[in-house]
């Protein structure tokens, strides 16, 4: 028994370590809070979000009215595509603008920690080289933005996986 014990957990953190080795990947963590008012900084000219829309505001208060409370540990995922339709997993995904993206949960990921990475949704082909950022949605305590360009550093629209460990 303690064998197979010794060897899950091998296997467990190999599989950790190489999910986040692997190329293209963010991963940002906000520490979590006892408050409920999150007061998030001010966001800065160069790699600024953009505001949050209308749609963005009504959908983040109808999914959190739902009132859905995952449990601690709980972990879940979204597969997009370059155009922003969802492959599949949970969430809802909002396009702003090129390489910009929001994906919002029916519940608070504010204390959530967050991995991208790009990626097509089908079996085919490996996807172009880039990278992605991820943070917490300013202004929405359900949504994850997700910034993606390429390796010149110019805003581009690709396909990704994001992960929310919360």
């Amino acid at each position: 028994m303690a064998t197979f014990l010794g060897r899950k957990a091998a296997v467990t953190l190999g599989v950790l370590a190489l999910t986040l080795a692997g190329g293209g990947i963010a991963a940002a963590a906000q520490p979590s809070t006892k408050s409920a008012d999150l007061a998030q900084p001010a966001a800065r000219a160069v790699d600024s979000q953009p505001a949050v829309s209308e749609e963005s505001a009504r959908l983040s208060r109808s999914l959190l009215k739902k009132g859905a409370t995952p449990l601690a540990g709980t972990v879940t995922y979204t597969v997009v595509n370059a155009n922003a339709t969802k492959a599949r997993g949970t969430g809802v995904v909002i396009k702003y603008g090129v390489g910009q993206y929001e994906v919002q949960f029916p519940w608070n990921v504010t204390a959530g920690a967050y991995v991208a990475t790009i990626g097509r949704s089908d079996s085919c082909c490996v996807p172009p080289g880039g990278e992605v950022s991820v943070a917490p949605r300013l202004g929405t305590p359900n949504g994850v933005f997700i910034q993606i360009r390429d390796y010149d550093g110019n805003p581009s629209d690709r396909g990704f996986y994001l992960i929310v460990h919360i």
